[in-house]
């Protein structure tokens, strides 16, 4: 390997008197703390102001006329599909590559994934393997791009493909806050998106969600079906405790207090954004010579990564012991992840209701078994990314099979 400076001599000054750097860590100032105090002084603890706030900074933030706060991003999945009478006997397009409550969605009203091989090139759904299941397995009646690690999907490909099949587009954004596809952002390149604020995400709100569109029926809808479908809000009841219910709803409402925390990292977005960025710039830059190793674009044709954080995939012909550089990369200090363990379609529920066997998604099977995820994320330092590349670098000479 060429002398760089990420040779073996820096990783091996890299011991556990060094601070661990975890994979994710949510960063929470004074400004949080003191929105959550004033919520719990206020007494409104849910169908406050402050979601209201939220709701409307965040629709700001993604330019879409709604947005809706649910208390997950797989509850805003749910929703959207519920409300738009997604059911049994439907189909529903989705990757093969994707954490499983993108799947679980689907399931959960009755109607039937059906799984898309991912593009090896950037790990979102491969539109050509989309459009040949719509034609040998349709009609489709959703389809749900995951825009993969925060690089939005080839959604000009996959917006024809649904056109055709008169189905609707509901974007996975978990990962995608601020990425963007031909200058428009992720959440609003289809019927609706939805997002995750879960700790370790571009940001959060301790646990919730956020489901965006441009659609004032369909806003007004997951709204109403959030809170029990009440016919009536908090708010807009002659008389305490007195509605009606007139359709199925769930209890997937965000409280005053999980609002008031993404209230203040919205304001800090900016900034949070800008580290990932540098973070993911020094990380992209000392791993890209690594013999083997793929590691998918920060942008693609129109796409735009929201740098969630920087995977690289093994090869697939497991020469580097994946586990071997893991455990190494713990032993420094270095936290990692895994997205995800498994294509969905094999995961033990899938895999005996559907059917599917090894090698039926190879692209989506090679993400599974041979990717590691680094952080970018704002609690790591400058110094701290460049030590994620000395160590990563060391690690992967001991994993690689001689």
């Amino acid at each position: 390997m060429s002398d760089t400076p990420y040779d073996k001599r820096d990783a091996l000054d890299m011991n556990e008197s060094l601070k661990p750097i975890p994979f994710g860590k949510p960063q929470l100032d004074q400004s949080t703390f003191d929105g959550v105090q004033a919520v719990l002084e206020s007494g409104v603890l849910v169908h406050g102001k402050v979601t209201e706030a939220f709701e409307n900074a965040f629709a700001e933030r993604i330019g879409t006329a709604h947005a809706v706060a649910v208390s997950s991003c797989t509850a805003g999945l749910h929703l959207t599909l519920f409300v738009k009478q997604v059911g049994p006997g439907d189909k529903v397009a989705v990757p093969a590559m994707t954490h499983v409550a993108t799947a679980h969605a689907v399931e959960l009203v009755g109607a039937q994934p059906v799984f898309i091989d991912i593009d090896p090139a950037t790990g979102n759904m491969d539109p050509a393997l989309l459009a040949e299941a719509a034609r040998s397995k349709g009609p489709l009646s959703a389809v749900m791009p995951v825009h993969y690690l925060g690089l939005p999907c080839d959604m000009t490909a996959i917006a024809e493909i649904a056109r055709d099949q008169n189905a609707f587009i509901l974007e996975d954004c978990a990962l995608a806050v601020d990425a963007t596809y031909d200058g428009r952002k992720a959440g609003g390149l289809g019927l609706a998106g939805a997002f995750s604020f879960y700790p370790v995400k571009h940001m959060t709100s301790i646990e919730g969600g956020m489901v965006t569109t441009n659609d004032d029926t369909l806003a007004q809808a997951i709204r109403k079906c959030r809170a029990f479908s009440y016919n009536r809000s908090l708010g807009e009841r002659v008389r305490p405790g007195i509605y009606d219910v007139d359709a199925l709803g769930y209890n997937y409402r965000m409280s005053e207090v999980e609002a008031a925390v993404g209230l203040s990292q919205l304001g800090r977005l900016d900034d949070f954004q800008q580290i990932r960025s540098r973070n993911d710039a020094i990380l992209r830059q000392g791993l890209s010579d690594l013999p083997n190793i793929t590691i998918f674009p920060d942008r693609a044709g129109k796409a735009v990564s929201s740098l969630y954080c920087l995977n690289i995939v093994l090869p697939k012909d497991g020469s580097v012991e994946r586990d071997v550089l893991v455990d190494d990369l713990k032993a420094n200090g270095i936290g990692t992840s895994v997205h995800y363990p498994s294509a969905v379609p094999l995961f033990t529920y899938y895999k005996d209701k559907y059917g599917y066997r090894a090698g039926d998604f190879p692209n989506a099977e090679w993400l599974g078994q041979q990717t590691i995820s680094l952080p970018v994320a704002p609690h790591v330092s400058e110094e701290d990314a460049h030590r994620i590349v000395a160590c990563v670098r060391s690690g992967y000479e001991k994993a690689r099979k001689r």
